[in-house]
């Protein structure tokens, strides 16, 4: 008997173990996001200055992309998702909110060999109808442009094709799940261009101009730069966070974040 009641205290115990672990309990530690490659940088370093400033806290980064960071949080998935673009209505009419917590410049990227240093907007809108496919139209070296673009859901590609007013007609050549995808292929190809986060960018590719405007935190700042996008925190309005995931958050609003914000190059939106 004293056996049997052992064995059935020992598995109850293990049954509420189980729970915690797998609710994440209000005592958990560990804060998930789920989303935006783009905003790997930035979500990297404000994590890592969260964790050292908060002894016994992890905050964890699963870059599946804006729309998918979008919909894991709708489902339960993760603590906060994290966009590169701003909630569309019906999104938000599912009860999610968006919080803004830096403003970034997607940069025209082209590679090192190519002559070509700046575009306009309505050069650029061209090039990725497919109204412009020679490099030699807008001043470069006779040779076909190669589009590069992000896939479907991308907050990135939702930005550049908002911004430019190519939604659905990009005739793109190849399509990437990823922001480095991106750098990494434009970086291989002479003839290639690509948008990517200008939190991301490398020595590997060159960054254009865009009607004379470079990209950087003053011109992302004061509008100049018009190709650019917000990053956001995406939560469940009737949700309510873990205390760890409640305190990530505010930290990452507050004014002590920005100076991380902005070293990881990209504009604080507090």
């Amino acid at each position: 008997m004293k056996k049997l009641i052992s064995a059935g205290l020992a598995t109850v115990m293990l049954m509420f173990a189980l729970a915690g672990c797998s609710s994440g309990g209000g005592g958990s530690k560990v804060i998930t996001t789920d989303g935006s490659t783009s905003m790997e940088t930035v979500i990297g370093s404000l994590g890592e200055a969260f964790e050292e400033a908060n002894s016994g806290y992890s905050v964890s980064y699963n870059p599946t992309g804006s729309g998918s960071g979008i919909t894991a949080v709708s489902e339960g998935r993760c603590d906060i998702g994290l966009s590169s673009r701003l909630l569309k209505a019906e999104e938000e009419e599912q009860g999610l909110v968006g919080t803004t917590v830096a403003y970034d410049g997607i940069a025209m990227i082209v590679n090192p060999e190519n002559p070509v240093t700046d575009l306009d907007l309505e050069t650029i809108a061209k090039i990725y109808t497919g109204e412009i496919t020679n490099w030699s139209e807008v001043g470069g070296n006779d040779g076909e442009i190669v589009l590069i673009g992000r896939e479907a859901g991308s907050g990135t590609r939702d930005g550049f094709e908002s911004i430019t007013g190519t939604e659905d007609v990009c005739q793109y050549r190849q399509m990437l799940t990823s922001t480095g995808d991106v750098i990494t292929t434009v970086s291989q190809n002479p003839n290639a261009i690509g948008y990517a986060s200008l939190a991301s960018v490398s020595d590997k590719i060159k960054v254009l101009t865009v009607g004379g405007v470079m990209p950087s935190e003053e011109t992302i700042a004061d509008g100049s730069y018009v190709v650019q996008r917000p990053f956001i925190m995406v939560t469940k309005e009737d949700t309510k966070l873990s205390d760890a995931a409640q305190k990530f958050f505010d930290y990452v609003i507050s004014g002590d974040a920005a100076d991380i914000i902005t070293a990881a190059g990209v504009v604080p939106a507090n």
